[in-house]
This record gives C-alpha cells, structure tokens and sequence, in this order.
C-alpha cells in the first residue's frame, strides 16, 4: 500500500478527533501520575514502617517485563548489588534475605505472577506495585509481602510509586510524583493537539519523522530508556522501521547513508527509500563519555547530510526529565500515525 504524509490532518479538527481517545490518554498522563500516588500513600507508608523493622536486604531485584526502567533510574544509586530479572523466574540464589520488588501496571501478566509467586515460595520481601484485584496481586499474598495499589494500567504512574517507596527505604533517589506529574502537564500544553503546528514541538518532529527512518539515541541511561520506548512507540504508530541504541550501534546506519548532493532534483528519483534521521533526546546529561558519543554522531551526521532533531528536558529531575523526553517522543509518534494518509 502506497501511503504518504498529509500535515494538514495535525491541524484539521475532525481528523483530531478519530485520535481521540490515544491523545486524551497522552494529556492524562501527568493527572494518572497525581493519583496513583495518592491512593498508594497509605499503603507506603505501612510498606516502609515495616521495612524499618527489617534488616536492610542483601539485594535488591526487580522482576517482570518493566524492570528496565527501574533498572535505569536504580542502579547507579543503590547502595545494595541491583539486578533487573525480566523473565518469569528469579535468579538461583534469591531467597529470605532478599527484597523482590515487581512493576505490574495492569496486573494480568502470567510470567509476572509466576516470578512473584516464586519469590513468595522462597521467603524474599516482596513488593508489588499493582491493581489490588489482580492475578500478579493473588500470587503475590504472603507474610512478607506488600501490595502498592496502581489501577491506570500507567507503567511511569506505577513506577513513580514503587520509586517513592524505595527513596524511603533508602535504597533509591528522591523521586518527587508531583515534579514528575508536572512535567507530564508541561508537555501536554505545548504539545497540545488544540495548539498549531508551527508552534507545537510535537507536530514538527512528526513532520520530520514522516519521509525518514528514525535513529533514536539518548545519552544518559535514562535517555537512553526513553530512546527505545519512543522508538517502540514510533514503530507501533507507522508500521515503519524506528532504531534506537548506543552510538556504537547507530554510526553504522548513519555511515552507510549516501551524501547529499545539493544539486539533486528530489522529484527526479521516484525512489521510495528514506533517509535515516537522527533523533537526540537530551536530558542534560554532559558526561565526557556521552559528549563524546554524541560528537561522534552528529559528526557522521554532518559528513552524510542526515538531519537531525533535538528533543530537550530541563526538569529538576533525572525521572522528571525522562518522562518529558518520553512523552515528547510518544507525541510526535501519535501525530505521525495521524497524518500517514494510503491507497
């Protein structure tokens, strides 16, 4: 099927409107935040007053498909060994004087019930930020074991929660939800399907997304996190081929891209192939390492002619600033799926 962009669809209020519900659950995204922190306020504080009569774990694993992210923002702040187990079991030597602790926005994931119910079997501290009601919470009854109420089905909400339990436990940084919550609302106004194109950050990258194959790449590790989710998010919007990765990774599809010839008549070629383009997302982050990384890209970049997009976050914090890049990124993905018009 032939399909090509049609910008005109961004600012055009019926075809907003079949994109209804995705972009209202986009806007919502820092009001789910502001909840579930609220609900899961009394059920933390019974999580840490036992948790102090404990002594502090051996280790600390998060298991289930959404370890990643707690891995990201974790392990360079744990004071205890961290190990991120995304599978539906948990390492051999986890046992009583270990503390599990499980993402599970909605709930019903087997492997994830299967991995808390083990770590119950075996004696570990247990806690899960879940919906109350459901199969990972059934597994995950025990005398050890914790439940944080999450209902949105929101993997940063859910996150947010258990990330504030860990902060009171001293086994992870600060993690302010209404900072978080805030730079949610923050994108959902300039990124705003009400707001015109010419001034909405998130309808222009869609626009530069529409006749390329993006090369995501954050920096940071928590950039980096972003970089994939945005890349996964572009990829379910277009059907298109979206790469994210470390630099290492990425020069090579930047390299192989022909140098533009300013001579070259775009209408002349009726070549369907589409150009990379390399899409940063800057959290701030200016280790020697990353400048370098980056260097290297945008080098390449500028040799081969590849365009390049920054999306930056200035928020206070290191979770504040992934949601902002994450969320800009999910945008831009929706409003792509938007204006991609076929035959």
């Amino acid at each position: 099927m032939t399909t090509w962009f049609d910008e005109s669809r961004l600012d055009d209020e019926a075809s907003l409107a079949t994109r209804d519900r995705e972009l209202r659950w986009l806007a919502e995204s820092g009001a789910r935040v502001r909840h579930e922190s609220g609900e899961a306020t009394a059920a933390n504080l019974e999580a840490v007053a036992r948790a102090h009569d404990l002594a502090r774990p051996r280790a600390v694993i998060a298991a289930g498909p959404d370890s990643r992210l707690l891995r990201a923002v974790l392990e360079p702040w744990c004071p205890v060994p961290f190990v991120a187990w995304p599978g539906a079991a948990l390492p051999g030597w986890a046992g009583s004087l270990d503390l599990v602790v499980v993402l599970s926005p909605d709930g019903s994931d087997v492997g994830t019930a299967s991995a808390v119910a083990e770590a119950v079997r075996r004696g570990c501290q247990v806690v899960v930020a879940c919906a109350p009601n459901s199969m990972v919470a059934d597994h995950a009854a025990g005398r050890w074991s914790t439940i944080l109420p999450c209902s949105s089905g929101d993997q940063l909400a859910t996150a947010v929660v258990m990330l504030t339990y860990l902060h009171e436990v001293s086994l992870g940084p600060a993690t302010d939800a209404d900072q978080v919550a805030q730079a949610l609302d923050n994108v959902a106004v300039s990124c705003s399907p009400h707001r015109d194109l010419a001034v909405n950050p998130a309808k222009m990258l869609a626009i530069a997304l529409a006749d390329s194959t993006p090369v995501v790449w954050g920096g940071s590790v928590l950039a980096a996190r972003a970089a994939r989710r945005v890349a996964e998010s572009i990829r379910r919007a277009s059907g298109r081929t979206a790469l994210a990765g470390d630099a290492d990774h990425l020069l090579p599809v930047i390299e192989a891209a022909s140098p533009r010839d300013v001579f070259d008549d775009p209408f002349a070629d009726a070549t369907t192939e589409r150009r990379p383009m390399l899409l940063v997302l800057d959290d701030g982050a200016e280790d020697p390492a990353i400048r370098e990384q980056r260097g290297r890209l945008l080098a390449a970049a500028a040799q081969r002619g590849v365009r390049v997009e920054t999306v930056e976050a200035e928020e206070a914090s290191e979770v504040a600033r992934y949601a902002s890049l994450m969320l800009t990124g999910t945008y831009a993905s929706a409003y792509l799926g938007l204006g991609l018009v076929g035959l």
